[in-house]
């Protein structure tokens, strides 16, 4: 299959991912993908809806827990993100094949955090379905500054913390089970899309938290 990113850069992202549970890239999507992915988004604003916590019949909205906006993605429907989705098959094909998680699926929201918007410590997994397996998040802030808010706090194994800004074009990948996180009040609008790779399909993304 032809690729995207080097066989030697996803080995070595495989293997902090494996090492750390998680691993941070910058410039993980092109120019033209970031621009394909941004003009979708700008697109698609006005269709967003509150974002919830909890599956399916336990899905309820609680702005104290969460602040955020989504739209939730279908690759049959946007056809314009053509690009990303190849992206998405070549990432399942490599963790499949030198890390051998049997990932089978996959699930991918925008996300809009408006001023004020947050996410608090939680891990991204449901008491009653546990498929999620990696988080991806590839931030889409065209001129984040320190000082603008908005970060992703990973909360490591060893009890530290580690705090990720959401610099466009940086991808975070982690083990969705195990590493508690959060997204810090943003300071004026963050934009990101973000999803999972599953090990079983899913039910109906919009229903998700």
């Amino acid at each position: 299959m032809n690729t995207y990113h080097k066989l030697e850069d996803w080995l070595a992202w495989m293997d902090e991912l494996s090492q750390k549970d998680v691993v941070i890239i910058d410039n993980f999507i092109d120019i033209q993908l970031l621009e394909d992915i941004q003009s979708f988004f700008a697109a698609h604003l006005n269709a967003f809806s509150k974002a919830g916590i909890g599956a399916l019949d336990q899905h309820v909205i609680r702005k104290d827990i969460r602040g955020d906006f989504t739209y939730w993605l279908d690759r049959k429907r946007d056809t314009d993100l053509k690009l990303f989705w190849e992206l998405v098959d070549e990432t399942i094909h490599v963790y499949n094949r030198y890390c051998y998680l049997g990932l089978s699926g996959f699930e991918f929201h925008l996300a809009h955090y408006p001023k004020g918007g947050h996410y608090d410590k939680h891990l991204d997994q449901f008491n009653n379905r546990n498929n999620r397996t990696i988080s991806v998040v590839i931030y889409l802030n065209k001129t984040w500054q320190k000082g603008d808010g908005g970060e992703l706090e990973i909360f490591l194994k060893d009890d530290s913390t580690l705090v990720v800004e959401p610099v466009e074009a940086r991808c975070v990948m982690f083990k969705s089970a195990t590493v508690p996180h959060r997204v810090l009040a943003s300071q004026k609008p963050r934009y990101s899309l973000t999803g999972w790779l599953l090990q079983q399909p899913s039910a109906l993304g919009q229903f998700l938290g």
